[in-house]
């Protein structure tokens, strides 16, 4: 089953389950503020938008997104954990929630005691591609590769900080 189809039956599931207490409790009564702590257009973002919008028609209030993109997810993330613990504000966390402890000496939230988990919404594979040039077909073959000519090749990654990078 491809990840767009199981984040799609995700969202679906979770607007099912929250529709019934939201009519018994009253929960929300008023919009919603969905941090995402990147910049609009990555896969957070399009995830957030398209569960915002399907909580917004089925239960019956507003849940907007807000992007505050900057130090690899810590300034949204700092945003976020100084919200009032009401259930209003929410954010969606990537990788970087866990990755940016052994990143950064000192965070502007406690990434264990300013949050709750709710679920996870999405999981993102990491891939290794190479061009069809290169000489290698598996990663062994690159690796020996890179080792036999060290700083002759080069390599991206979707920066500091991700899973795919590497010191």
């Amino acid at each position: 089953m491809s990840i767009a189809i199981r984040a799609a039956a995700l969202a679906i599931a979770l607007v099912g389950a929250c529709a019934q207490p939201s009519v018994a409790g009253g929960y929300p009564d008023r919009p919603v503020r969905v941090i995402v702590p990147f910049a609009p257009g990555g896969p957070s973002d399009v995830i957030a938008r398209l569960l915002a919008q399907r909580f917004s028609e089925n239960l019956g209030q507003q849940f907007y997104v807000e992007n505050h993109a900057g130090g690899g997810g810590n300034l949204g993330t700092a945003l976020a954990a100084r919200a009032p613990a009401d259930g209003y504000t929410v954010l969606v966390a990537s990788s970087a929630f866990m990755i940016n402890p052994g990143l950064y000496a000192k965070l502007p939230y406690d990434p264990y005691n300013d949050f709750d988990p709710v679920t996870e919404i999405a999981t993102t594979p990491n891939v290794l591609v190479v061009n069809p040039s290169v000489p290698a077909r598996n990663v062994q073959e690159l690796v020996a590769l890179i080792r036999a000519g060290a700083g002759k090749l080069t390599y991206a990654n979707p920066g500091t900080g991700t899973p795919s990078h590497r010191k």
